[in-house]
C-alpha cells in the first residue's frame, strides 16, 4: 500500500511538470511570433519626418529648415548681394573700357590724320635736301674707309657713315608718312666729287676728302639746317631738323680740328 501511494505521488508530480513545460513552450512560441513584446527591438528604420528617435536615427529637421530658409533668402541674401555687386562692377568696367577705347580711338584718329598730312613745297624741299646730304656723307665716308691710310681720316669717315645713316632712316620714315618721294642717289655735284676722289690716293685723297666732304659740305648743310629750323612748318619736320643740326655742327667742328688730315699727311695716325 505504501508503494502505491508513492507511485501515485510521482505520477502527480510528473503530470504537473509536464503541464508547466507545455505552458513554457507555448509562451516561448507566442513571444517569438510577436517581437514587440520582448525586451529587444529591431534596428530603427529611417525616420522620414526627420525627427530624432531614441534608436539613433539622424535628425534632419534643423538642416532641412536651414536649407529651406537659405532657398527663401538666397535671392536677397549674401549671394544676391554678391551677384548685384559683380553686375555693378562689370557695368562700371564696361563703361570705363568704352571711355578708354573712345579716347584711344580719338588719339589714333588724330595720329592718322597727322600722318597723312602733306608737306608744303618748302618743307618738302627741306626734307629732300636732308636726304641728299645724308646720302652724300655716307657714300663719301665709305670711299674714305677704303682709300685713306690715315687713322684720323678713317675714324672721321666711320662717324659720317654711322651718324648720317641713322639720320637718313629718320628722314625716310617721315617722307613715307608724308607721301614724299626722296632722291635715291647723290646729286650731280656730289657724283662729280666722288669721281674726283676715286682717282686720288694718299695725301692728296685725305686733303681733298677732309676739305670737301669734311669742312665745305658740313658748312653748307649746317647753314641750311639753321634756316630750315626757322622756316619749317610741319612740327615733325621741324623736330627732325632741330635734332640733326647739332650733329652736323659737331661734324664740322671735328673736321676743322684735324690739321694732319687737312695737310694730307699719311702718318698712319
Amino acid at each position: 500500500m505504501q508503494n502505491k501511494k508513492v507511485l501515485k505521488g510521482l505520477l502527480a508530480v510528473s503530470a504537473v511538470a509536464a503541464m508547466f513545460s507545455a505552458v513554457g513552450v507555448q509562451a516561448q512560441t507566442s513571444l517569438s511570433s510577436n517581437p514587440s513584446q520582448t525586451g529587444t527591438s529591431s534596428p530603427a528604420k529611417p525616420n522620414t519626418s526627420g525627427k530624432t528617435t531614441h534608436e539613433g536615427t539622424i535628425d534632419n529637421s534643423n538642416s532641412t529648415g536651414m536649407e529651406n530658409r537659405a532657398k527663401q533668402t538666397g535671392g536677397t541674401g549674401s549671394s544676391g548681394m554678391a551677384g548685384h555687386n559683380a553686375s555693378g562692377m562689370a557695368d562700371q568696367s564696361a563703361k570705363t573700357g568704352s571711355a578708354s577705347m573712345g579716347a584711344s580711338g580719338a588719339g589714333q584718329a588724330a595720329a592718322g590724320a597727322a600722318t597723312g598730312a602733306k608737306l608744303s613745297a618748302s618743307d618738302e624741299k627741306i626734307l629732300k635736301d636732308m636726304a641728299m646730304a645724308d646720302m652724300a656723307e655716307v657714300e663719301g665716308g665709305k670711299l674714305a674707309q677704303s682709300k685713306s691710310q690715315n687713322s684720323d681720316v678713317k675714324s672721321f669717315a666711320q662717324q659720317m657713315i654711322d651718324d648720317h645713316s641713322a639720320n637718313l632712316k629718320d628722314v625716310q620714315t617721315l617722307a613715307q608718312a608724308r607721301g614724299v618721294t626722296l632722291p635715291t642717289e647723290p646729286d650731280a655735284k656730289h657724283k662729280a666729287m666722288a669721281a674726283k676722289l676715286e682717282k686720288m690716293s694718299g695725301d692728296a685723297f685725305d686733303k681733298a676728302y677732309m676739305k670737301g666732304a669734311g669742312v665745305q659740305d658740313h658748312k653748307t648743310v649746317h647753314a641750311k639746317l639753321m634756316a630750315a629750323a626757322k622756316k619749317a612748318k610741319d612740327p615733325e619736320l621741324k623736330a627732325l631738323v632741330e635734332k640733326t643740326e647739332p650733329v652736323v655742327a659737331q661734324h664740322l667742328k671735328s673736321a676743322e680740328q684735324m690739321p694732319k688730315a687737312k695737310a694730307g699727311t699719311t702718318s698712319g695716325k
